[in-house]
């Protein structure tokens, strides 16, 4: 455990975000259990992403705030494209790796977060952002996900 105290808040909130229980409810891999290769498919409308979707462009985003905090190369991602990676039919294999794929990223922000120097904390690293306010966007982008994918599965039931 890193012994600075607001490197360790932002990996609190990183877990809690993604995998760790916490009092806000389904985090970010929770909303994910139990949900099927045929239900991460589902499109509640014609140009509207699904599950697969939003969990393939969550890992894109971790990756891209971890190249952002690194100076890692471009163009790295396991995937070809950016940010909206299109996923059709219901593969269960396919799935699993998208999935697998997410907690990859997440493992690996996470590691850079936890490798941080505190006084880089305010530095700009992307755009306008500092390195403070792009680890809290990615607590923040994995909740807001994960409320989406908890109304797309309600959606499917009704």
């Amino acid at each position: 455990m890193p012994a600075n105290p607001a490197i360790q808040l932002l990996l609190t909130a990183l877990d809690e975000a993604y995998d760790r229980k916490s009092w806000h409810g389904t985090n970010l891999r929770g909303s994910l259990r139990s949900v099927t290769a045929e239900q991460a498919a589902w499109r509640p409308g014609m140009g509207r992403h699904n599950i697969q979707e939003l969990v393939v462009h969550a890992g894109y985003w971790k990756y891209v705030i971890r190249r952002s905090i690194t100076g890692g190369k471009r163009g790295s991602f396991p995937l070809k494209g950016h940010d909206w990676f299109a996923r059709e039919g219901a593969d269960e294999a396919a799935w699993r790796d998208d999935v697998a794929l997410l907690a990859e990223q997440h493992r690996q922000l996470r590691a850079a977060v936890a490798g941080l120097n505190p006084r880089r904390l305010d530095q700009i690293a992307r755009k306008k952002y500092s390195i403070i306010a792009l680890v809290r966007g990615a607590v923040a982008h994995d909740l807001y996900h994960a409320g989406q994918i908890q109304l797309l599965k309600r959606l499917q039931k009704s």
